[in-house]
């Protein structure tokens, strides 16, 4: 039988813990080849309502522990101005709904084991990720996060962080006021731990030992110029990426790893995060997609300072070398390598637990040869 598990059941079952712990060995079976994923391809075609783009994204990949994932999204998406900060909306059918689903396979006999609802494990996989780049990069006594944001994957970051430091402080500020407050408080009382809602941007960068930019703004958010010595830097959402002023700064920038470039085409997606296909001019492109679409992804950040995990995680090389060394910490193009690795572990848990709903895997195949 194959499991249709929700979003729910992988709250219920999946911990930060299990999801770090699945991450860090699904790159350690990249960097073995053991496993293998592409970067993720978006396609594009504009929709008839004007300013908005209908976005089909996959990415995908597989290991030799057992397990294949394909994740779906499909989307319309929406270019907004919030606050002055240029931001990306999407949906599904209506604002507030969303559409991402995983397709786990088993690399043994190919079997559909089950179909996940993303939501979850995206937030986990990312909140992961920020949480794997303090362990080996931020400073071993990180007390204070700084963050600009206050979401799904604020909450995600912050359950990462407190995996891998003793945080005693959090400060946070985004542009809505009551989110910021409601964040702070909720961080508080989860966490038992000083939480503040700042009035301004600049804010939480003083004396901040962790800097996570965790917004869907499509521009760069960070100030390079506020942040301070060996502060650790983790950049997630539209931007994806830090300002200029925080890249010249940084020292050290730990990459997890490199998706494999396919058999005959060496160069193809190098070093990219996405690649995007899309049924528009030139014109519509400048209209309708972000610049970080355009340029098809964006290339490692700050690669003569790049540090590789596989490497530290051999003894090979260290994340940072001084406590006022500024660090970076970027997954690379890895996603498919992730939700084969998330999705199989939550999968494991679930079924273990009797969670999700069967189907007959029957529905799935069929007797004419494809």
């Amino acid at each position: 039988m194959t499991l249709i598990i929700s979003n729910a059941d992988v709250e219920q079952v999946l911990t930060m813990g299990d999801t770090m712990e699945a991450l860090e060995r699904a790159y350690g079976d990249l960097r073995t080849r053991e496993a293998v994923c592409r970067p993720r391809i978006d396609i594009q075609v504009p929709a008839s309502a004007d300013g908005k783009t209908y976005q089909w994204g996959t990415m995908e990949g597989g290991s030799m522990r057992g397990y294949f994932a394909i994740r779906m999204k499909s989307d319309i998406l929406v270019q907004e101005d919030r606050g002055g900060i240029p931001t990306e909306e999407k949906y599904c059918m209506r604002p507030g709904r969303w559409c991402g689903l995983i397709l786990l396979t088993s690399i043994e006999n190919a079997e559909p084991l089950a179909l996940l609802n993303d939501g979850i494990i995206q937030h986990m996989r990312v909140g992961a990720d920020g949480g794997i780049g303090v362990k080996f990069a931020a400073r071993e006594n990180a007390e204070v996060v700084g963050m600009l944001g206050s979401g799904g994957m604020a909450r995600s970051h912050m359950d990462a962080f407190m995996e891998v430091r003793k945080i005693k402080k959090l400060q946070v500020f985004s542009p809505t006021r009551a989110n910021r407050e409601a964040f702070a408080a909720e961080m508080k009382a989860k966490f038992g731990i000083e939480a503040v809602a700042c009035d301004a941007p600049e804010q939480v960068y003083r004396g901040a030992d962790i800097l996570a930019a965790v917004t869907d703004a499509t521009e760069p958010v960070t100030d390079g110029s506020l942040i301070e010595p060996g502060t650790h830097i983790v950049v997630i959402g539209g931007s994806g990426r830090p300002d200029p002023k925080s890249v010249a700064r940084i020292d050290v920038s730990l990459r997890f790893g490199d998706a494999p470039q396919p058999w005959g085409l060496p160069e193809f997606g190098k070093a990219r995060s996405r690649l995007t296909y899309a049924a528009m001019t030139e014109e519509l492109a400048e209209k309708h997609m972000s610049p970080d679409a355009r340029r098809g992804g964006r290339k490692a950040l700050a690669e003569d300072r790049v540090v590789w995990l596989g490497d530290i995680i051999a003894g090979k090389a260290k994340g940072r070398t001084s406590d006022s060394q500024i660090t970076y910490s970027e997954r690379g193009n890895l996603q498919g390598n992730q939700f084969h690795a998330v999705a199989g572990r939550a999968y494991e848990l679930a079924r273990a637990a009797g969670k999700g709903r069967e189907i007959p895997t029957e529905w799935f195949l069929q007797d004419i040869r494809d």
